[in-house]
């Protein structure tokens, strides 16, 4: 199987003294936000090039892959998805775009979405709505928000700006206003101090569990 032969690849390349390097760098101890990951120690540009040599991999043999503990089989898999993603009509681009979003738990790491959001979820939404990036920065898992964001850079490398706005300002405000029902003085004073040049949406965000008459406040300066 090719999967097999992969795992032979990449364990040929291991390098314990890069691996315990990594394994710091992307925070895996307990209690981390990489808890769990394993790494072999082997740079990107050799995961692509295994990518490269097994690109004909179906998506059963992917899932194989992303199921796996150890980081850099997920990535060179993440690696071969982007690649069939490019390649692929539309039918099958939406096909590996769910595909995509079904495996969010094992796309865990901030590398593995830097380097695949853009690529897939941005791509795939580039001329389509973008509720579901909405619903992914509310979730509750940092991976979910973090492809949200990351998605919106496929918006900017093509001169989508107003979009990538609204995503970030209703985030910013999202967040002052988590802030606000657990300290309403500290969100106020950094309401005071910058509301005059905050965004209009990110503003009404902010505010939205202030007080009524706070609310007018900040709203009519």
């Amino acid at each position: 199987m090719d999967v097999q032969e992969i795992r032979k690849d990449l364990q040929k390349l291991a390098n314990p003294e890069k691996a315990k390097l990594l394994q710091r760098f992307f925070k895996t101890g307990k209690g981390e936000y990489g808890e769990g990951d394993i790494f072999l120690g082997i740079m990107v540009p050799e995961q692509r090039k295994i990518a490269k040599k097994y690109k004909s991999l179906t998506l059963n043999e992917i899932q194989e892959l992303l199921n796996s503990k150890i980081h850099e089989q997920r990535l060179v898999s993440l690696f071969i998805l982007i690649d069939k993603y490019k390649k692929s009509d539309e039918k099958i681009k939406k096909e590996i775009f769910n595909f995509y979003l079904k495996n969010t738990n094992n796309i865990n790491n901030w590398d593995l979405i830097d380097l695949s959001a853009p690529n897939i979820v941005g791509n795939c939404l580039l001329d389509k709505p973008r509720d579901l990036l909405y619903k992914l920065a509310k979730s509750k898992s940092i991976w979910e928000k973090r492809i949200a964001i990351l998605s919106t850079l496929t918006f900017i490398r093509n001169n989508q700006f107003k979009d990538e706005h609204d995503l970030i300002h209703k985030g910013v405000g999202w967040m002052l206003r988590e802030l606000g029902k657990r300290n309403q003085a500290l969100e106020e004073r950094f309401l005071k101090k910058h509301y005059k040049k905050m965004p209009r949406t990110m503003l009404r965000y902010a505010i939205e569990k202030l007080p009524v008459n706070k609310r007018k406040f900040y709203l009519r300066k």
